[in-house]
């Protein structure tokens, strides 16, 4: 079963150097879960001062500069997995580093049929490799 595990945290608790910390204890991790079959996509995201919202009302779109919402944590990345079930899901979730500041939602992923089983990609489009080490 797939998994979407949201990254949650105070995303001003940390410096450069602890975020980049961060980014490589979390790239480890997704290759222990690639060499298990379990990785499907992961990235971190910019700070939500770089977000721009989109919202419809009555047919017109409404844009706002910044997140949607102030909330004391902001989403700050995701996990794609594949899980037997929630109890393995919960254990690949507490292995995140952001787990030990933040918080990580962990959410099954809903199987939509006539979704395409792998994305088109666009060319020069940006995709996130993991090597084979």
């Amino acid at each position: 079963m797939r998994y979407m595990l949201l990254v949650y945290r105070n995303e001003q608790e940390l410096d450069e150097t602890e975020r980049e910390k961060c980014y490589a204890e979390g790239i480890q991790l997704v290759q222990e879960l690639n060499a298990r079959g379990q990785y499907l996509a992961a990235a971190p995201l910019h700070l939500t001062s770089t977000a721009t919202s989109v919202r419809v009302r009555e047919g017109k779109r409404l844009v706002t500069d910044g997140p949607f919402a102030e909330t004391r944590e902001q989403l700050g990345g995701y996990f794609l997995i594949d899980a037997r079930d929630l109890d393995e899901a919960m254990g690949i979730a507490a292995r995140i580093p952001a787990a030990r500041r933040g918080t990580i939602e962990i959410r099954p992923v809903i199987e939509l049929a006539g979704l395409p089983e792998e994305p088109v990609a666009r060319p020069g489009a940006a995709r996130l490799a993991v090597s084979e080490n």
